[in-house]
């Protein structure tokens, strides 16, 4: 019996030693996993503009890479910004209408009934039908909540509502630049490009929302929801440079907006008991050294002749930074991700069936690279 065993176990031993990044795929236990998971999204911004040594985000760069853990290999998977936003809560693989930011808020022309390899729907547009599913949809079908909490929208009347704002079908979007005065942009909320949520305008109203919002909901575990995406305007996320209320813009009004929510969000009741807040960009910058860069065995749209990342093969090298209780402060993690990962992390943790190409099995999950 003991020869037995020993040998059972040296097996056990050589595979695991030739899985070798399988092995830290291995999702954490489930008593042990987040249930309130807090994404923000920034933008336009390489690992090596972010994180390098002069970086102009030091809180994020270096403040919270020493309370959490840092992800050095997390990827984008395509350009421009939309089609990243659209995978972060769907797994729907850039088309010709999402790589051009959907400037026409038109609709999703499928070229088939039914949905292809990897759930994908099959075709180009912008807004998907109601048989692509999403995050949300998973969420609320096993009870579990979510919004989505986006900064200046509806902050001028004349030019879109406090929720769910989004243009009208068929026509130019003119929500996809800033103004002096509203700096929400269309095309950093990803929830309006699926009719199964606008389809629902009391759905749609209750859970796509101005970012003011936030600080009440932070007061009670009861009133966090699971799943929570936040998106800053366009000046807080970085994207521009300088901004239309002459704010400076790029990382350093990025890490200004990280200084002012992250302490709120750590300090609520539910991100101490069981939260994970995760800080990424949406895609590299398009010109610099991580442009084209891609991981994980990155997918094209099924059928497409053009690169999901227009100038490569993905959105390039952003990395990510991931706070939770459930984290030892200065991990480090060189295992490769991208938003289809992080998609399937989040679903892994929920019990719930990866989505579109967070159902490629070949993606890492977070794991014991990552949580203690």
């Amino acid at each position: 019996m003991r020869l037995h065993s020993l040998r059972v176990l040296l097996g056990v031993l050589c595979i695991a030693l030739s899985q070798g990044a399988s092995a830290i795929r291995a999702p954490i236990e489930t008593a042990r996993r987040p249930h309130h998971i807090f994404l923000i999204v920034l933008e336009n911004q390489s690992f090596a503009q972010t994180f390098g040594a002069h970086s102009r985000a030091p809180y994020l760069a270096q403040s919270l890479t020493r309370q959490g853990a840092l992800l050095t290999r997390y990827y984008s998977i395509g350009h421009n910004s939309l089609p990243n936003y659209v995978a972060l809560i769907s797994g729907q693989a850039p088309n010709i209408a999402t790589q051009s930011d959907c400037v026409r808020y038109s609709e999703f022309h499928l070229t088939q009934a039914t949905l292809g390899a990897f759930g994908q729907a099959l075709g180009r547009g912008c807004i998907y039908p109601a048989l692509v599913r999403t995050l949300p949809d998973q969420l609320e079908a096993a009870r579990l909540t979510w919004r989505g909490y986006m900064e200046d929208m509806g902050k001028d009347p004349r030019r879109e509502r406090r929720t769910c704002a989004h243009a009208a079908l068929g026509a130019w979007d003119p929500l996809l630049e800033a103004t002096a005065t509203d700096q929400y942009a269309s095309k950093h909320n990803p929830f309006i490009y699926f009719h199964g949520i606008i389809d629902a305008p009391a759905r749609c109203d209750q859970h796509v929302v101005n970012l003011d919002e936030l600080s009440r909901d932070l007061l009670t575990e009861s009133a966090t929801p699971n799943f929570i995406f936040i998106t800053p305007n366009l000046c807080h996320d970085g994207h521009d440079a300088p901004c239309a209320d002459r704010e400076p813009g790029g990382l350093v009004s990025a890490d200004a907006f990280l200084r002012r929510w992250v302490p709120l969000i750590m300090s609520s009741p539910a991100f101490v008991k069981d939260g994970l807040l995760i800080i990424t960009f949406d895609e590299s910058d398009a010109g610099g050294v991580d442009a084209a860069g891609a991981c994980c065995g990155e997918r094209p749209l099924p059928g497409a002749h053009y690169p999901p990342g227009i100038v490569g093969p993905g959105g390039g090298r952003i990395g990510a930074v991931l706070l939770s209780p459930l984290i030892s402060p200065g991990a480090m993690s060189d295992v490769p991700y991208n938003h289809y990962s992080l998609l399937r992390s989040i679903e892994t943790f929920f019990g719930l069936e990866p989505l579109g190409y967070a159902a490629d099995s070949a993606l890492n999950i977070l794991g014991a690279d990552v949580f203690r």
